[in-house]
Formats: structure tokens, sequence, C-alpha cells
């Protein structure tokens, strides 16, 4: 870990689907008209923080609405949950209740979270309505075909719906649970972050910080494993320092950096990090013309900022020597050529020159 930097920008402006985009969105089934739009959320009258369950503020507020309009909207998020998780039929909407609506002040996309009960047994489920950005769509969309998890998402104009991915927030784990594992444990959640860190590398996905990402418990046999799942996409192919991809560099996360020290020998993280790369590298072979259609979309968009391209495409050739990133115009052609050169080391070098290469 270097010593602390300032690594990220303050504000990263949100970008606007454009035609080949929202074309693949369409052709994918992503793009599927709903009937309520991020702003008419932001029509509410009155709100009121939300706490933790030690009494701490959450930065998320509970919003209300007018009488005359909360029948309506709580209809139209039912419809919104019907047409993400379900059918989209209206058979499911009378055993639905709408129990909150809260609003992030925090960050760039400012969401709203909804919670939807299901009234016949109390189960529940939250999804995210938030506005629509181009980098952050492509990040959502990387995610599901490049990571181990499948993403539900909607795009319809100017607003996103996200489903909620549950988990443990990254910076809560850290503080209160990781203190408490195993030994065995511990070693399991190095090599996860290891390889977690290596997939936000090869797909440019930046700011992982411990509050953007989830550890999730999963119980195998008679132990627990843990996984690492990112939750926030707003930073996809953005910065131009090529730090802000390597969650090792992030002082949020360095209780992790220190445990893969404690916990791994060299040999072991590059074994790690070989295994990561051949399985992403597996994973754009097999999703055959989708990844292409994304990354050919990304490589004629303005997803950041031409002073960002430029020192992430330096960057990139002094940490892999391939002349290729020193070509990139824009950071699609920049991730294109990231996401080309892990194929090709998978499919044409050994183990041992994959290491000397680095990325």
């Amino acid at each position: 870990m270097s010593k602390e930097e300032k690594l990220m920008s303050k504000k990263k402006p949100a970008y606007p689907i454009r035609e080949r985009l929202d074309k693949y969105l369409e052709k994918y089934n992503r793009k599927i008209e709903i009937p309520i739009f991020y702003e008419d959320l932001l029509r509410f009258s009155g709100s009121i923080a939300v706490e933790d369950k030690d009494g701490e503020d959450t930065l998320w507020v509970r919003v209300y609405y007018p009488d005359h309009e909360r029948n309506e909207i709580d209809l139209s998020l039912k419809k919104v949950y019907s047409i993400l998780h379900s059918d989209g039929s209206d058979r499911i909407l009378e055993y639905l209740n709408v129990d909150a609506v809260d609003y992030c002040t925090f960050g760039n996309s400012k969401p709203f979270r909804i919670k939807v009960r299901n009234i016949l047994n109390d189960n529940y489920t939250y999804f995210y309505v938030k506005k629509t950005d181009a980098s952050r769509v492509y990040g959502l969309e990387l995610e599901h075909l490049l990571s181990p998890y499948h993403l539900n998402f909607l795009v319809y104009k100017n607003t996103l719906i996200e489903e909620h991915i549950p988990g443990i927030p990254g910076d809560v784990f850290i503080k209160d649970a990781l203190p408490n594992l195993l030994a065995s444990e511990k070693a399991q959640l190095a090599k996860e972050f290891v390889k977690f860190n290596e997939r936000c590398m090869i797909r440019l996905l930046g700011d992982m910080r411990s509050y953007n990402y989830v550890i999730i418990p999963v119980h195998d046999f008679d132990h627990l494993v843990y996984r690492i799942r990112a939750i926030d996409f707003d930073q996809q192919c953005f910065e131009g320092n090529f730090k802000v991809y390597l969650p090792q560099f992030f002082k949020e996360n360095y209780q992790m950096v220190a445990m893969v020290s404690q916990k791994l020998l060299e040999h072991s993280v590059n074994q790690y990090k070989i295994e990561e790369r051949s399985i992403v590298a597996k994973r754009i072979i097999s999703s055959g013309t989708r990844i292409k259609r994304l990354v050919s979309c990304a490589k004629t968009d303005a997803i950041s900022l031409p002073e960002n391209v430029e020192r992430l495409k330096k960057e990139l050739h002094e940490y892999t020597s391939d002349v290729a990133f020193k070509k990139s115009e824009t950071m699609g052609q920049i991730l294109s050529t990231a996401l080309d050169f892990v194929r090709r080391n998978y499919e044409d070098v050994s183990t041992k020159q994959i290491i000397e290469k680095k990325f």
C-alpha cells in the first residue's frame, strides 16, 4: 500500500445514452417502458433522517409525498417491481406494499431506494431508481457479463432501475466482523480480495472503496466462505489515474490489504491473479457477440474527459508495454485493448509470461 494520495476527481458528470448503446439495450431487453421516472420521485413534500440500529445517520432520508400523489406513486413503483422481478403483469400488485421510499444525498447518483413487501408473508426486497448515466450502464452490463454474478437492471429514457445486491457493506464488515474471523476464514477472504482487485482492474471499474462493495458470507458444508461483490458502478472507465481501478490503493481498504500480506505468500497472490484473469478471459470468449457489441458501443461513446483518456492510456502503456494502449483515443478503446490483452494472454501466452506482463 503506497502512502495516501488524492486518487479521484471531485465530480464525475453524467453521460447520456447515445443511439448505439440505446439499440444495444433494446436488443438485450434492458430497455423497457416503465410507468414512473426519476424526476417523479423528486416531488416529495417532506423527509426524515434514516438511522442505523446504533442511532447513527445513514445519509439516507425517508421521503413522503402529498396524499393526492402517494397512491399513484405507490402503484407505479409496484408495477416497476413486477417488470423487474416478474412478468410485468398486474396479477401480483394486490399482494405488494411499498413500505418506504428513501433518498440518498451522498455521491453522484443520488438514488432512491424502494422497499417493497409481500403482504402475504412479510418478505421484502429493495430496488433502486437512479438517473441514467451511460458509464454506469456500461459498468452494470460489464459486471453482468464478466463477473461471477448476473445483474438485473432496466433503462428507460432518463431513468435507471437497478435490483438490490444483498450483502454486508464492506466498511461495516471490516469494522465489525473482520477482527473476529478465524485464521482460515481470513485466508479465504484474502484470496477473494486479490481476485476482486484483479477483476476490477481488468474491466476498469473504479472507486471500489469499502462502502462500494459488499461481502457475502456463504455456507459451504461445515464452514463459511466469503464473496466480494461490487454494488456501485458510477466509476466505470472514467478516471485517468490507473490506481483508481485497483481497490488495494484506497485507504478504506487498508485492513483488507494488510490481511492479504499477512495470510498469503507472493506466489499464492500471483496464482490467484492468474486464476482470475483466466476466468475473465473465458467469460470474454463465451459471451461471444454480446461483449463485442457492448465494447463496440463504448469505443465511439463519450464516457470520460479527454485528459483522463490521455493519462490512463499512458499509464497502462507503461504498465503493460502494449503499444495498443497508446493508440487509444477513447475510454472505450482503452477498455477494448485491456480485455483483448487479457484474452490474448489466456490463449497464447504461458503462465510465466503472464506474470511477467503484470496486467
